[in-house]
């Protein structure tokens, strides 16, 4: 009978750890890339790792991230400018996040100096100076915007790591509880699946610029494209497309912020000081920031 009742409880904690696991997240491992280049900075640790990589593409001074984080949701965070009062300089907005080990600009943002709106958003330009721009605008759980009817492309933050939206309805983007969003451009989202999504004839995307590009390989894997103007005004957006879809398979791409809003920041592991890599001189709405998993967890 003793035997028995081991053996029947021994039965039911295998199952238990049996439907425990399937209930979790698969964390996949470091992506290893045929396309490599000696590296220009790396970081490493039981929990974040990236390893960014410089080399010419048409001549082009870029810095290629590749990114691995074991809990994306807690690993990437945002930090943003006063809300309709001002931007600020990435490297402000970082100090808010003193352990970021790699910071970018985010998202595209809407000022006196940059005025345009999409034909859908309610009321004047001017009600949408110092934000950023996208029909739903998230930061630490609370919304900021939702306009009612405008569709949402962008990213966002959830429990499954970085998303893109391309045409949403806002609201089943908020049933997803996103923690964080940053958006540019509709026509931002570049690829998906392997498709070109950016439109051929939208003149943004035929001019020459830095670019601030971020892929998605799996939940735990990352890319990060950042294309200087070392070389000449830097690359369109179809040759960034065109880049990653011959040396990369992509969940899906999408563009940030670029131009002189471009930016890429750095620390050592063990450093306290983020150095700037490339850009970051001109000011942004908000940033996207890569740290390692805290502590507690």
């Amino acid at each position: 009978m003793r035997r028995a009742l081991k053996r029947m409880i021994c039965l039911l904690a295998c199952l238990a750890f049996a439907a425990a696991a399937a209930g979790a997240e698969e964390v996949y491992p470091p992506r290893e890339y045929e396309f490599t280049h000696k590296a220009y900075r790396s970081y490493d640790s039981e929990t974040l790792k990236y390893q960014m990589e410089t080399f010419k593409v048409h001549g082009i001074r870029c810095y290629l991230t590749k990114i691995w984080m074991r809990d994306p949701a807690k690993q990437i965070r945002k930090a943003t400018a006063s809300w309709k009062k001002n931007i600020m300089l990435p490297a402000h907005m970082a100090q808010k996040i003193p352990d970021a080990a790699l910071v970018i600009n985010g998202s595209g943002y809407v000022s006196p100096l940059y005025p345009w709106i999409p034909e859908d958003y309610p009321g004047k330009n001017a009600d949408y100076y110092f934000t950023p721009l996208g029909s739903l605008t998230v930061t630490d759980g609370e919304v900021f915007r939702n306009l009612e009817g405008v569709p949402y492309y962008g990213l966002t933050l959830e429990e499954d790591g970085l998303q893109m939206y391309v045409a949403e309805d806002n609201e089943a983007v908020l049933a997803r509880s996103p923690i964080q969003t940053w958006s540019f451009y509709i026509q931002c989202p570049m690829q998906r699946g392997g498709e070109i999504l950016t439109p051929e004839d939208w003149a943004f995307a035929g001019k020459k610029a830095r670019r601030t590009v971020i892929g998605r390989v799996d939940r735990n894997n990352y890319l990060l494209l950042s294309v200087s103007n070392e070389g000449g005004n830097g690359l369109t957006l179809h040759e960034v497309n065109d880049f990653f879809s011959q040396y990369f398979e992509l969940e899906w791409l999408y563009n940030l912020d670029g131009g002189p809003s471009s930016a890429l920041l750095a620390r050592k592991k063990g450093a306290k000081k983020m150095r700037r890599i490339m850009g970051g001189g001109a000011k942004d709405a908000d940033i996207m920031a890569f740290i390692e998993l805290p502590a507690e967890e």
